[in-house]
């Protein structure tokens, strides 16, 4: 099979065990978070130690649209993948014996391409690592399931549960509510056990047919691995049982959105201790500036944790999502909550992003904003202990004003990258201007008459 079937974690190795393995995904996320790349023969992934791609893959946006920018070699030229060995997993739901493994992205001159969303994950890391530290998340995943939608002119409806109704609203926490589609749970159980990801709970959330799925806390990037790779098998165990599963931060009109809640913490990579606390158990400085490098940067990075013009729908007043950048100890109607907890838990709770969020980007400007407060060592504003939904709304309310404030965001731009940035830009106002030629319902059923 080759030498490289010893560098794949046990799970992807127990998976193939006994059996010959048929297919290889190569993977990558684009900027949208979506799964490309090709797939091989088994026989032919084991001679090659690398492959290629074209840029233009992180040029694209989610309609299919190309950007066309100076920035860009016009000449489309290849970049080089390499295996990253250690996020080999099982495709179970294929039908042939077939291992995903997540590539890391270079250019030709053997560096890693800045565009590539796990590159600037990376990137973000590695000032922490400059520090001495080592940062913490653990991601919360709320999707929906919903019927099959074939037809985009026609709104999402809640699926049929295993009673022959559809799933009720309302009903958070109820097992009896995430029971009705518990053969899409089971899948997504068995799915996940043998790709050799943890699941440290499932529950109904607020929205008809609405899940949670929490992640265990741990490595950055291997905590985005895995959110990338549970979309794909959250998608493909709901398209086993009639219905498709979305990730939309708002599908649904007067239902709750989905966000991708992340918990941060930091500790010392020498003592292995959690720098949010001091040894008595308080609030450390390094903590309060974090928050405070929240409060002030993350109205600059709103264009990567909400990035489409759907995402503002979630952010309403009432709605289970935040509005403000308030910190509150288990408030959970301030965006930055922290969460009741031991000594050596200690952590923010960004309850910002969408799960429309790619993973790797999601997860980099939240701890760049963090980052960037343990720099600049200012204080946040008060505790706030009330409720924070009565307050004046303080983030952009549509991407195009949150592209304008994150193309002013120089601090920013120089943690992700400055071609990342521009690109990434560029490509957002591309579908924001795609989304603008689009008439809409409300428009057709109010104005068509009536002016």
């Amino acid at each position: 099979m080759g030498e490289w079937i010893n560098h794949i974690p046990e799970p992807a190795q127990e998976y193939i065990r006994n059996r010959r393995l048929d297919e290889v995904e190569c993977l990558v996320a684009d900027l949208s978070g979506i799964a490309r790349g090709k797939a091989m023969p088994a026989k032919k992934f084991s001679k090659q130690a690398y492959f290629h791609l074209p840029t233009s893959i992180f040029t694209q946006s989610i309609t299919g649209d190309w950007m066309d920018d100076t920035l860009l070699n016009q000449i489309e030229p290849d970049m080089v993948l390499r295996p990253d060995y250690s996020t080999a997993s099982a495709a179970p739901w294929t039908g042939d014996v077939t291992l995903q493994i997540i590539h890391d992205v270079y250019d030709q001159d053997n560096v890693l391409y800045p565009v590539a969303p796990r590159n600037v994950l990376k990137r973000v890391i590695s000032l922490y690592q400059d520090l001495g530290f080592r940062p913490i998340v653990a991601p919360e995943m709320e999707f929906f399931l919903v019927a099959p939608n074939t037809d985009p002119n026609q709104p999402i409806e809640p699926p049929m549960g295993r009673s022959g109704r559809r799933v009720a609203a309302r009903q958070s926490y109820s097992m009896s509510a995430i029971d009705e589609y518990g053969p899409v749970i089971d899948d997504i159980y068995d799915f996940a056990e043998m790709q050799g990801l943890e699941i440290d709970g499932i529950l109904q959330e607020g929205g008809s047919g609405q899940v949670e799925l929490n992640l265990q806390h741990g490595d950055p990037l291997r905590l985005a691995d895995e959110v990338f790779y549970y979309k794909r098998l959250i998608r493909e165990a709901a398209l086993r049982h009639n219905c498709f599963a979305t990730f939309m931060a708002k599908p649904i009109q007067d239902e709750p959105g989905s966000a991708m809640h992340l918990h941060h913490s930091v500790v010392d990579m020498k003592t292995g201790k959690n720098i949010f606390v001091t040894p008595d158990g308080q609030n450390s400085d390094v903590f309060m500036h974090f928050i405070a490098g929240m409060q002030n940067h993350m109205p600059e990075v709103i264009a990567i944790m909400a990035p489409y013009v759907n995402s503002y729908r979630r952010y309403i007043r009432d709605f289970a999502a935040p509005i403000n950048l308030e910190w509150g100890v288990d408030n959970r109607t301030t965006g930055l909550r922290i969460p009741v907890s031991d000594i050596n838990a200690r952590r923010i709770e960004n309850r910002l992003p969408g799960m429309d969020v790619n993973p790797y980007l999601g997860i980099a400007a939240s701890l760049a904003c963090g980052y960037l407060g343990m720099i600049e060592k200012r204080q946040p504003r008060p505790q706030f202990t009330q409720d924070a939904h009565t307050i004046e709304q303080e983030l952009p309310n549509n991407l195009y004003d949150a592209l304008d404030v994150f193309d002013q965001a120089t601090a920013i731009h120089e943690i992700l990258h400055p071609d990342f940035c521009h690109i990434y830009s560029a490509i957002k106002r591309l579908e924001y201007t795609a989304y603008q030629q689009v008439i809409s319902p409300w428009e057709r059923e109010h104005l068509l008459m009536n002016v």
